[in-house]
């Protein structure tokens, strides 16, 4: 049943029908193809009324393809916008088709694991969306094909967890619908208990818990640089929404490993010398304060959660765009064979550098408004937790102190890359299409933080309004523009402080260095073990097989291969009734093999 018009065909058809044409077409029909689908989709989500739903019967289970609420709202314009800016960005690094077609189709699946109306599709579409980024990695070839490879793993033993507990709350509740959608269950939300935490490790390999996150820097460095800016979109922030779906009341386990993610991604970020590296500690980081503004609950912190979603792919996009454009100009990865480009790039350091304000939340830029929102919920509506200190939750600490790491890891950056020193060479600022990608983005991440009204305008709860909010939120207070002033002074200070140790890190370990070769050599091990096992066990009931058949034609001939034969040998019917006594034996030991499990 559709509502409308709009409704009829779900823009995760057409985009997936425009993927394949992408594949096809002559390279500038399709990624101008590419872009007029994902900018149509924008335009969609935009004027789809809300409440608008496809419903349906599949296998016997209701099922919703697709609804509409002003949280996948939110998500299928930012995720549209974006993937028309990305695509424009492919064709301008020299994309080829079958990258950017698979780069549609990772597009299409996560629009339709937002706009899914139960979890039955979302998961379907889930999955899915792990199969197509995982192709999109592969397409690369190279080193890409075992950080793809990994990356699969996680994300399938992601999904099967989060399949797990949509079964089991589907024993609870009898439905897989949504609460928000006509005939969903009264309460919104994964049931408590078992179904509860499988759900939340489930769905935290996507968005990069502590400890399930290692696929995150081990990926998205590895593909072509136009691959990185698709990737560093989609899996995370489809996996904040997932978590608002699954937990709509919060949770302070969830909360606090968000304050957590803040803290620890951005402290790893800050040991990388690998730019896309240190960009993607960057994202479990960000994350973090989606991940706390879902967990504190509430409308103020979950309105902040996916002000953040939307200000994250803006900047996130950005910053991977211009990393993209130094790679695809020097070759180089690593800050320490840059510097000094500013001089000869001056698009791409403006762009980085309104990029880089934008995720430390200076004032004047949209990462100080969602910033400040999620740290708001944090403060006002989170309990005050084993440090609460100077008026401010532990939660809260948690969050400004993740922020001052984020100032210290792109001042790193930004000094190595673009201003500090000379580049050995001359180089190219980014191309046309490239520079018009960038400072399309740029401008918004101004724009929304300027005039943070227009980002109000979109969120799930308005923020300003006292009826709706615990508190009402202005972003341009003085103690709030007090305390970024203060967080890029102290994240100053604190770069200037680590420089000079900084300089002189090699490569850190994460915890996959640790789990990687356990689970290499466990894997080896367990394989020749279980080989050699049956390989012990095959040759015993060979063995036991050849003794039962001279048992049975020859028991003297048994008798003399086990006993051995000489000049003194016993009468024959004692040997007969040894090689008898041998036959029951080694039928037994048959049958006994035979049940063993």
């Amino acid at each position: 049943m559709a509502t409308g018009p709009l409704t009829a065909v779900p823009p995760v058809v057409v985009l997936l029908a425009v993927a394949v044409l992408v594949a096809f077409l002559p390279r500038r029909v399709g990624h101008a193809l590419g872009v007029a689908a994902t900018g149509a989709a924008t335009v969609w989500a935009w004027v789809v009324p809300s409440g608008a739903h496809l419903q349906t019967t599949f296998l016997g289970f209701e099922a919703v393809l697709l609804n509409v609420d002003e949280f996948s709202r939110l998500m299928g314009l930012i995720f549209g916008f974006i993937g028309a800016a990305a695509v424009l960005y492919s064709y301008a690094s020299e994309a080829e088709n079958v990258q950017t077609a698979f780069a549609l189709s990772y597009v299409a699946t996560s629009f339709g694991a937002v706009f899914a109306g139960d979890w039955l599709t979302m998961l379907f579409f889930w999955e899915l969306m792990a199969i197509t980024s995982t192709l999109l990695v592969w397409h690369y070839r190279g080193a890409a094909v075992r950080a793809g490879f990994r990356y699969a793993l996680f994300h399938g033993i992601g999904g099967t967890l989060l399949m797990a507990a949509i079964l089991q709350n589907y024993v609870a509740k009898g439905t897989f619908l949504f609460a928000s959608v006509p005939g969903g269950p009264e309460t919104a939300g994964i049931v408590a208990g078992l179904p509860a935490a499988l759900a939340a490790v489930g769905i935290g390999v996507n968005v990069g818990f502590i400890g399930l996150h290692a696929w995150l820097p081990d990926t998205y460095p590895r593909p072509h640089v136009a691959a990185s800016v698709f990737l560093c979109v989609f899996t995370t922030k489809t996996g904040v929404y997932g978590m608002y779906r699954a937990f709509p009341d919060g949770n302070v386990a969830i909360a606090y490993m968000g304050g957590g993610m803040a803290v620890f991604g951005a402290t790893f970020a800050l040991f990388q010398n690998d730019m896309r590296r240190l960009l993607s500690y960057h994202i479990q980081s960000q994350v973090g304060y989606m991940i706390a503004g879902v967990g504190i609950g509430g409308a103020l912190a979950q309105a902040g959660a996916f002000a953040h979603v939307f200000n994250h792919i803006l900047y996130k996009g950005l910053l991977f765009m211009t990393a993209g454009v130094v790679v695809y100009r020097t070759g180089e990865e690593s800050l320490k064979k840059l510097g000094g480009l500013w001089r000869e790039m001056p698009i791409t350091a403006t762009a980085f550098t309104v990029a880089a304000l934008s995720i430390a939340g200076f004032p004047g830029f949209n990462g100080f408004v969602s910033k400040g929102i999620v740290i708001a919920g944090s403060h006002y509506d989170f309990v005050k937790g084993p440090l609460y200190v100077g008026g401010r939750t532990t939660l809260e600490w948690l969050l400004l102190i993740g922020g001052v790491g984020t100032f210290m890891s792109f001042i790193k950056f930004g000094y190595y890359a673009f201003f500090h020193g000379e580049y050995d060479g001359s180089v190219t600022d980014a191309n046309r299409l490239q520079s018009v990608a960038m400072v399309t983005v740029a401008a918004l991440c101004v724009g929304f933080g300027v005039f943070d009204g227009a980002l109000f305008s979109i969120l799930p709860f308005d923020v300003t309004d006292g009826a709706v909010v615990s508190h009402v939120y202005t972003t341009y207070t003085v103690d709030h523009l007090v305390e970024g002033l203060a967080l890029a002074a102290a994240g100053l200070v604190g770069f200037a402080l680590t420089k000079k140790p900084l300089s002189k890190l090699g490569r850190v370990p994460d915890v996959d260095s640790l789990y990687n070769p356990t689970v290499f050599y466990g894997t080896r091990a367990l394989v020749v073990g279980v080989t050699e096992l049956y390989a012990a066990v095959d040759r015993a009931v060979v063995g036991a097989t050849n003794t039962l058949t001279v048992a049975v034609t020859d028991p003297n001939a048994l008798y003399d291969r086990v006993v051995g034969a000489d000049e003194d040998e016993p009468a024959y019917p004692l040997r007969a009734g040894i090689g008898f006594s041998i036959l029951v034996l080694a039928i037994f030991v048959t049958v006994a093999l035979l049940l063993l499990p």
